[in-house]
Parts: structure tokens; sequence; C-alpha cells
């Protein structure tokens, strides 16, 4: 079932998309170039009959853009959902940031991404993220207080989400930070974690991820880091099946982390990856438990999968 990125989808590849929820759509606006909006995502994501759409920005709350978009997304194919990302811009750890999001009907509070150490630290070169200093002022977030336990906001941040019901994720922080930030969300009745590409800035060791993993933690993949129209990461196909395998399809998620104005469309970031699973053996129920039901569950359309 070779997939081409340029040729027609066959219809047996369409059966294995059809109902499939991106967490990670890079639509905009955003202050970086986007290749489409969040209403023409939408139209996008119809062509694989997607279920939802989770639209994320580093730099602002997208519940907002949801809103202000309503009358164009009423005739939309897909719902599309927005939350909030603790980064500079937001004010970090800002359990208000995360109210405003909750009130307003987001579905997901990213932990600090671009504004993360780690991420600072693996751009500190140009590739057009902001880093510290840059003209949108990022500065380095952090979950713990000058005394080096979990801050005060990060609880209170883990207690709203765990009364929403909704997902929260380790962003970009460091694995002593993920762990820190999981370990409270847990002990406050956060259901719904995700972890993001362990293997690409984050650099989370096995043991670590574990433990996320104990806390109910899922593991992301993104679609981004395997196309071969997408420069970096550039990884091989071969280590998506590997990390299948070592965590198993139950508590992995693949998403398309695309939108990005020089990158391919999301849709098409799904019709090539998915593709190149199947050719690899990976069987279609394990590809729909990662691409449908794992998505829907943290996203809070279903219960646990």
């Amino acid at each position: 079932m070779a997939t081409d990125v340029a040729s027609a989808p066959s219809p047996a590849l369409l059966k294995v998309l059809h109902g499939a929820v991106d967490l990670h759509c890079h639509s905009g606006p955003s202050p970086f170039p986007r290749k489409l909006n969040h209403v023409e995502a939408s139209y996008d994501a119809a062509r694989i009959g997607m279920r939802a759409l989770l639209v994320k920005s580093h730099h602002h709350n997208t519940v907002m853009d949801l809103l202000a978009m309503r009358d164009l997304l009423t005739a939309a194919p897909t719902p599309v959902f927005g939350g909030v990302a603790l980064n500079s811009e937001v004010g970090g750890i800002n359990p208000s940031a995360v109210a405003v999001a909750i009130q307003m009907g987001g579905r997901a509070v990213w932990g600090p991404t671009v504004s993360a150490a780690k991420h600072i630290e693996a751009h500190s070169h140009d590739d057009g993220f902001p880093t510290a200093g840059s003209n949108l002022e990022e500065k380095p977030e952090s979950v713990f207080d000058e005394s080096g336990d979990v801050s005060a906001e990060t609880v209170r941040v883990a207690e709203l989400i765990a009364e929403a019901d909704i997902m929260l994720t380790g962003g970009h922080l460091d694995a002593e930070s993920q762990k820190a930030l999981f370990e409270t969300a847990k002990q406050k009745g956060v259901r719904r974690m995700l972890v993001h590409h362990p293997d690409f800035i984050v650099g989370i060791p096995e043991r670590d991820l574990e433990e996320l993993l104990s806390y109910g933690g899922f593991v992301e993949h993104e679609m981004s880091m395997y196309h071969p129209a997408v420069e970096a990461p550039g990884f091989p196909i071969s280590q998506l099946v590997e990390w299948i395998d070592r965590i198993g399809p139950e508590r992995t998620v693949l998403n398309s982390d695309l939108g990005q104005e020089v990158n391919p469309l999301p849709v098409d970031g799904y019709l090539y990856v998915i593709g190149r699973l199947l050719d690899h053996g990976v069987r279609e129920k394990d590809i729909r438990q990662m691409i449908c039901r794992n998505t829907a569950y943290l996203l809070g359309l279903e219960e646990a999968p």
C-alpha cells in the first residue's frame, strides 16, 4: 500500500484514516507564516474524513481565534478545538490564562514549548523559532519555584485542568520538569496527559518516559518528523515503527504537527506517514488506535480507549 506524496490515496488508506483526530495542527493565525488558517484546516481535514482538529499556537489562546471565526467554522466540515500554551506570551505557568481558555471552551493546556529552557537550548541557532532575546521577548518558564519545589502556580494549573477534565501536555519541558508536572497533575486528578516527541528537543530517557507513562501519559509522534518534504528532523519511518513496538499502540498517538507555510498540509502528512506505516507492517487496527481512539480520548470526545 505504498503511498506517494503526490498520488491519489487508495480507498483502503482512506478507510484507515477516516475518523482520525489531529491534536497538533499549526494552522493560523500565528506570528509564524502558516499555509492555512483554522477554517481552511477544517476543510483540509475533510479530505480524509477527520473527526476533529486541535489547533495549537505557541503564542496565544487559540480558542479566541475559533470564536472570532465562529460563523465560518459553523459551516466547515470538521470540528475544530483550541487551547493555550503556557509560554511567555500568556505569562508562563499562569492559572489566569488557563482559566480564561477553559471558560472559553478550551480543550488543551500545553506546557511551555518555545519558553521551555530545553527548547531555547535546542533552538539557539537561527531556525525560525523564537529564543530568549528574540523580538518576541521569550524567556524561560519553569514548573518549579525558586526553592526548587513545584510552584503554587503549577499546582493551581493542574487543579484547573482536572476540574475541566481536559488535556495537559508536557510541552518541550525537560524530563525532570515533565515528571514533576505529570506527578502533580496525577495527584490533582488530571486524566488526559501527553508527552510530545521524546526523541526530539526534549530528549527524554527511557526510564523517565516509563515514569511519565505510569502517571497515565500517552506518547506523541508527529508526521512532520517523518515526511520527506520536511527538512528537520528527517527521521526514517523505521524509527517510528520501533517506537510503536516499544511503547505499544495503546499508549501512542500520531499527530501532524503541520500547517507551517514551508511544509506539507497536515492531511498530506497523514497520507504519507500512515501509508508508510502500513507498508512496514503496522496493523490497521493499531493505527486506528493511535490516530482515532487515543486522540479522541485525549481531546475529551470519548472515554478511555
